[in-house]
C-alpha cells in the first residue's frame, strides 16, 4: 500500500472509530507498519487540515473530530441491498473498491434491526462470479484522479505485449468491457485499452495535459456519462 492510499485508509478508519478512536499500535497493526509510521501520516493528515486530536494517558490514541464523522442517514434495507447488488455485479468497475468503503459507511450508521433486515433481504440476493478488478486498477483510478500520466504494460487481443507511457483521459463501458481511454504518447494517438489486458501500471510525476474531447470521438447516441447529483 502506498502512502496515499495508508493515510486515507487511516483517515477512514479513524472515522468509522468515531468518539472511541484507535491507539497508534493498533493502527500499526491493522497497517502492517511502525507506530512511528502512523504518526508520521497522522501529522500529515493534520497538516492538510484533518481535524485529529491525540488524547494522552494509558489508553490514548487518535481521534477524529465529530465534526467531520458521518452524518446519519435514512436508508432503508431495501436500498442498502440495492447499493450490493449493483457492486457484486460490477466487480469490474472502476472505483468499485471505493464503492464498497461507501456501503461500509452506510451499514455502519444503520440501526441493529435494519442491518439485520439489510443481511436477511441480501442472502436471498445471488451474483454469480465475475471477472473481478484488474491488478493495476487503483494506479488507474489515481491516474485519472490526479490527472497524471501512467506508464502501462498491455497485452493486446493477439497476445503481443507492448508498453506504454497514456495520459488518461476517460473509462468507458460499452457491452460487458470497460475500456481506459487516453493518448499514447508512444504512438502520438488516441487509443482504447481494454482495462482487464492491462498488465501492471505505475504512476509517473507526469501532469497530463488538457486535450480536446473531439480528438477522442464522439460517443454514440445511447452512451451517457455517470452523472453524481448536486444537491
Amino acid at each position: 500500500m502506498n502512502r496515499t492510499d495508508r493515510m486515507h485508509a487511516l483517515a477512514e478508519e479513524l472515522r468509522r472509530a468515531g468518539a472511541r478512536g484507535r491507539t497508534a499500535q493498533r493502527l500499526a497493526d491493522w497497517l502492517e507498519v511502525s507506530p512511528r509510521t502512523i504518526k508520521r501520516d497522522v501529522s500529515a493528515l493534520q497538516q492538510a487540515g484533518v481535524p485529529i486530536w491525540a488524547s494522552g494517558g494509558p489508553g490514548g490514541g487518535y481521534v477524529l473530530d465529530a465534526a467531520a464523522t458521518l452524518p446519519p442517514v435514512n436508508l432503508t434495507p431495501a436500498q442498502a441491498v440495492a447499493v450490493a447488488v449493483a457492486l457484486a455485479g460490477a466487480s469490474d468497475a472502476p472505483f468499485a473498491a471505493d464503492g464498497r468503503t461507501a456501503l461500509e459507511k452506510v451499514l455502519d450508521v444503520m440501526g441493529p434491526g435494519a442491518r439485520q433486515e439489510a443481511e436477511r433481504l441480501g442472502g436471498r440476493v445471488w451474483v454469480r462470479g465475475g471477472r473481478g478488478r484488474p491488478a493495476p486498477a487503483a494506479v488507474l483510478e489515481e491516474a485519472l484522479l490526479r490527472g497524471r500520466v501512467v506508464a502501462i504494460r498491455y497485452r493486446d487481443g493477439e497476445g503481443a505485449v507492448s508498453r506504454r507511457r497514456v495520459e488518461p483521459h476517460l473509462l468507458v463501458r460499452t457491452g460487458d468491457r470497460w475500456y481506459l481511454i487516453g493518448w499514447c504518447q508512444d504512438r502520438q494517438a488516441p487509443r482504447w485499452f481494454r482495462w482487464d489486458r492491462i498488465e501492471t501500471a505505475d504512476l509517473t510525476t507526469e501532469p497530463a495535459p488538457e486535450r480536446d474531447p473531439a480528438l477522442f470521438g464522439t460517443p454514440p447516441p445511447d452512451a451517457h456519462a455517470v452523472r453524481v447529483p448536486v444537491l
